[in-house]
């Protein structure tokens, strides 16, 4: 007897939220941008970088104090690491925006093309997440919903690279500021709920579609084994 765990269909998706370090995590990510915009207007671009990093050092430590998931704070570390460190080499506080720029423009070609060959990003993430590998794939309708959730990642990539380029060539580094933080979770609150739609769909079409074999089969040994017994 299998002492695998089964899998809800029904069950929601890994909480994307815990692993992004919780509401604490998504309030930290935004503080080193609240803090480098207004201190590189009073004490310039040298003081703005090393405040940035020195509260994502800080934010970093305070979560190993506490014994939080600490990969969010890493990963924001590095992030803001990058970004200060173009912002240094271009000498322009809008710099510090230019990876985030750039990243979105990859990120949702990425997604974009992962639908024109069939294989949706979502699904693919999904499928290595939950374990269903691509059962997924052989089902027209299961790929149409995970086609219309990665389009709604490609949306919001897309808008925030059109919006976020606009301001950085009209060097509105405050502007940017303000449309990393709105673009940020709030737009990906939204892809994750056509994410989560999708998901349930897809793997209720599965379910659907598997247990039916399972009925065809039993049906068809049935009537093999009343055929035998007929003759």
């Amino acid at each position: 007897m299998s002492d695998a765990p089964k899998i809800d269909t029904d069950a929601p998706p890994p909480t994307v939220l815990a692993q992004l370090g919780g509401v604490s995590g998504l309030v930290f990510s935004t503080l080193p941008v609240l803090v480098f915009v207004p201190v590189n207007a009073v004490a310039g671009l040298t003081v703005a970088v090393w405040s940035a990093l020195g509260l994502a050092v800080a934010i970093l430590l305070w979560r190993l104090v506490r014994k939080d998931p600490v990969q969010p704070a890493i990963s924001g570390f590095f992030g803001v690491a990058v970004c200060a460190f173009i912002a240094y080499r271009t000498g322009d506080a809008k710099g510090y925006f230019l990876f985030g720029i750039y990243t979105s423009l990859v990120y949702g070609g990425v997604f974009l093309v992962s639908i024109l060959v069939r294989r949706p990003l979502v699904g693919l993430i999904w499928g290595y997440l939950n374990g269903t590998a691509k059962e997924w794939r052989g089902h027209a309708r299961a790929v149409r919903a995970y086609d219309i959730a990665t389009a709604a990642w490609v949306l919001v990539f897309v808008a925030r690279y059109v919006v976020q380029s606009r301001l950085y060539d009209a060097d509105e580094t405050g502007w940017l500021a303000v449309a990393r933080i709105a673009m940020g979770w709030p737009l990906a609150a939204v892809a994750f709920g056509v994410t989560f739609w999708a998901v349930r769909r897809a793997d209720r079409l599965v379910a659907e579609a598997a247990e039916s074999d399972v009925r065809e089969s039993v049906a068809r040994e049935s009537g093999t084994r009343e055929s035998e017994a007929g003759t």
